[in-house]
């Protein structure tokens, strides 16, 4: 077990101001790995002072600039992208290579789209009689979940550096040291002292304090959609803006005349990939009644092969949830036709690949988010059906629709409430809008879309 010191603020490592420390527990043995900082207050408040002081300079240094600090930190994270992905795999059970196909190669990705669209974005333009300027919003709370660590720090991190913002980042108390890790990588970088702040602790105290502090100007939560309430009331006492990534509940639509076996192997793998610890996850399948039996015997077919393939969730906490879910959706009468609530191992917080049939759209497990490896397959009679069980949560993160034609599956997706759409398993983009309608929360992240989150505009008439 190794003790780590200290917050990273106004670039350099100082110590705590409490004596309190946080216990990181792998979750394949349930052992502790190390302690880091319990934050306070105080803590957040030093690093929210060290980014207004460093915010100037930052924000007047040449965008060219600031794209070369951000190229550097892509290539001190690709350096050290072996150490990244063993972090992550000790801190949150992730299997190794999901480590370094996904947690280690994903954020080194969004660095890197980063650093050219800093180089090529117009920050300025001219429309009539005016200049309008595209300016940084200011100081950054950047408070980050457990299940994409690294990735979602860098995902907020990386277009604030490139639009001229300074940041405080609090990570999840579960993994924090990855987070450790990219503060190490900042500092190589290069990254001027105060631009980027790090501060470990927990959610109600460090995350309330840097949420409710009058020198953030910007609060980007990745999370819970209940914590994200709170802290859209925070930010709404000092009209603060928010960016806030929050649940999912998304439908992965089979059309009838689509491949039916690859719609369904594809949708148990992307709801078991993370141990189901994605919010953008395809909870829901929807398939025609005509094909509904086939699809549910595909279903637990491909289920029962990720029985030793996945990790665990990452607490024991988790589990339970999950776990609780499971026995909730026995109870509400949808049919197990893989897995169950009990427990796959008695050392770690495992829960069993699991697949309910016969689920219908007002059972809680088609509504609320599990967060974990759990698929709802729900039959529909026709296309009007399957649009209406697709809409019909408070949530619309992402969702994919599979046909045999892609223009009938683009018809479709047109008309689903969500902010993502997959057609017939189409790959991740780093460079396209990530972010939810309803429920799932408010802004976008990632490419441009996400750029413009962090900027302020001012028009100049002349």
């Amino acid at each position: 077990m190794k003790a780590h010191d200290g917050m990273y603020i106004g670039g350099a490592w100082r110590p705590a101001a409490g004596k309190d420390v946080i216990e990181v527990v792998n979750p394949v043995d349930e052992q502790v790995i190390g302690t880091v900082p319990a934050g306070t207050a105080e803590d957040v408040d030093a690093a929210v002072r060290a980014a207004r002081a460093a915010l100037p300079g930052w924000a007047a240094t040449p965008p060219a600039e600031r794209a070369a600090r951000l190229a550097a930190l892509r290539d001190v994270l690709v350096a050290r992208a072996d150490e990244i992905a063993e972090t992550v795999t000790a801190e949150l059970g992730s299997p190794l290579k999901f480590s370094q196909a996904v947690h280690a190669a994903v954020p080194i990705a969004v660095a890197g789209s980063y650093a050219e669209l800093a180089a090529t974005y117009s920050f300025e333009e001219k429309t009539g009689n005016s200049v309008v300027h595209h300016e940084p919003i200011g100081v950054v709370a950047a408070i980050t979940p457990w299940n994409y660590p690294l990735h979602q720090i860098v995902a907020k991190a990386a277009p604030a550096l490139a639009a001229g913002c300074t940041i405080v980042v609090k990570p999840a108390e579960d993994t924090p040291l990855v987070a450790r890790l990219f503060a190490e990588a900042v500092h190589e970088a290069g990254v001027p002292a105060g631009v980027v702040n790090l501060v470990t602790g927990l959610g109600p105290v460090a995350g309330q304090a840097l949420a409710e502090h009058p020198g953030v100007d910007l609060v980007s939560f990745t999370g819970s959609t209940a914590v994200g309430r709170r802290i859209a009331a925070i930010a709404a006492g000092q009209i603060k803006k928010v960016a806030l990534e929050l649940g999912g509940k998304s439908a992965n639509v089979i059309l009838p005349s689509a491949d039916l076996a690859k719609a369904v192997n594809v949708g148990v793998a992307n709801v078991m990939s993370n141990s189901g610890q994605t919010c953008s996850a395809w909870t829901r399948m929807l398939v025609h009644r005509d094909q509904y039996e086939e699809a549910v015997g595909l279903a637990a077919t491909a289920a029962a092969k990720y029985g030793e393939r996945i990790g665990p969730v990452v607490n024991a906490k988790q589990q339970a949830r999950v776990r609780g879910y499971i026995e909730k959706g026995v109870a509400e009468g949808a049919r197990l036709v893989a897995g169950g609530p009990e427990a796959p191992r008695e050392k770690g917080y495992f829960v069993s690949p699991t697949v309910f049939a016969d689920v219908t759209p007002d059972m809680t497990i088609a509504q609320e988010e599990i967060f974990g490896p759990v698929l709802s397959i729900l039959k529909y009679e026709d296309e009007e059906d399957a649009l209406r069980i697709a809409n019909g949560t408070v949530y619309g993160l992402a969702g994919a629709v599979w046909a045999g034609d892609e223009a009938e599956a683009v018809a479709f997706a047109r008309r689903m409430e969500t902010g993502q759409v997959d057609i017939n398993g189409g790959r991740f983009n780093p460079l396209a809008p990530f972010g939810g309608y309803k429920q799932s929360g408010v802004g976008r992240e990632l490419g441009v879309h996400g750029l413009a989150e962090y900027l302020q505009t001012k028009s100049l008439q002349f």
